[in-house]
């Protein structure tokens, strides 16, 4: 089963009653919810797929749906397989599935329908899975020297790699980066509008920090097209990366550089965060450069300043600075159910952003 298609497509049909028009309906009230656009055309995608399910039975019209329906169509989920015959993992299935229930509830609420038949509908357990593949200190080295230096796009790509390794910043916090995100002086990042539309500060290391600066010093002045678009990273003709261009070039670089480990960008997010625990780093502080934001990882940690996180950061990041420091032996053993959770929590955002 192919995954949505990036960007927004709104199913045809003209029955006002019908499950086309109640789904434009719904993607209005999403909006005006300040729902963001990677998540509307997401459920969008998910809720045309039921729709396509249910035009096959002769269901046009979510009145016509019941709980049993919809039931069926979760075992058929359940059992379908891509065509490279691997199935559809249980934290798609229940991204799905949660899609549907948010629009039988809109339907009910709008007054649409008399009841919602996807109320009582069970979501699949997700299994707490942790990170496949996370990068050693001397294999993130060995990725970050694969860009050419002495090609102006491999100077920008070293840049950008270096960011994604030094802050854990997700693909899409990357391209949407701007000049004035980058606060020289105080050696921080602002991350805006990163997952559900939040904004954090986040530190970026001295090395990292280098490597920008070359790259804004002696590339980025040659890829800017007036009027300037103002964006950190740009391409051959001064537009922003895109973040499917982006996966493909981290990937190739990965690939090339013979750790034997598979992955793209949010190899480097599992690679800082792994990095940081096992120089010492606590939780909280990990959680916070992260943007971390689900209750089960966060609600039991307090917000940090930017001060105390830089400190930690410098203190524990091997990339931090631009000369590594010996070595230090590690820091007493943190709480294993933690460091699980925020691992797995890694592991499930990786599998949200392969959606998008």
């Amino acid at each position: 089963m192919p995954k949505p298609k990036r960007g927004l497509r709104l199913p045809e049909g003209d029955d006002p009653e019908g499950m086309a028009s109640l789904i434009r309906d719904y993607v209005d009230h999403m909006r005006t919810r300040n729902y963001s656009e990677a998540t509307v055309a997401n459920r969008t995608g998910y809720l045309r797929r039921l729709m396509v399910w249910c035009a096959d039975r002769s269901l046009t019209r979510p009145r016509e749906i019941s709980k049993p329906i919809l039931e069926r169509y979760q075992r058929f989920l359940y059992h379908y397989r891509r065509p490279n015959g691997q199935p559809i993992s249980f934290g798609s299935q229940a991204v799905q599935i949660t899609a549907v229930r948010g629009f039988f509830r809109f339907l009910v609420r709008s007054n649409r329908l008399l009841y919602n038949p996807g109320s009582d509908l069970d979501l699949p357990k997700v299994e707490l899975r942790l990170p496949r593949a996370v990068l050693t200190a001397s294999e993130a080295e060995q990725v970050l020297a694969q860009p050419d230096l002495e090609d102006v796009y491999g100077l920008r790509d070293r840049a950008a790699l270096e960011v994604l390794y030094c802050c854990g910043l997700r693909r899409k916090e990357l391209v949407n980066l701007s000049l004035y995100d980058l606060d020289q002086e105080r050696g921080t990042l602002h991350v805006r509008q990163g997952k559900g539309k939040k904004d954090r500060m986040v530190p970026i290391g001295e090395r990292a920090l280098a490597w920008v600066r070359k790259y804004m010093d002696e590339v980025r002045p040659s890829l800017v097209v007036e009027p300037d678009s103002g964006y950190l990273f740009l391409t051959l003709y001064g537009q922003p990366l895109s973040v499917s261009w982006l996966t493909d070039r981290v990937r190739d670089y990965v690939e090339k550089s013979g750790v034997g480990k598979h992955g793209s960008c949010h190899l480097f997010r599992h690679t800082m965060a792994t990095l940081m625990l096992e120089g010492g780093a606590d939780l909280r502080f990990i959680q916070e450069m992260l943007g971390h934001a689900d209750p089960k990882t966060t609600q039991i940690y307090t917000l940090v300043s930017i001060k105390k996180l830089q400190a930690v950061h410098a203190a524990t990041h091997p990339g931090a600075k631009l000369a590594r420091p010996a070595e230090s032996a590690p820091a007493a053993a943190d709480d294993a159910a933690a460091r699980e959770a925020l691992l797995s929590s890694l592991a499930a955002e990786a599998v949200d952003e392969e959606a998008d």
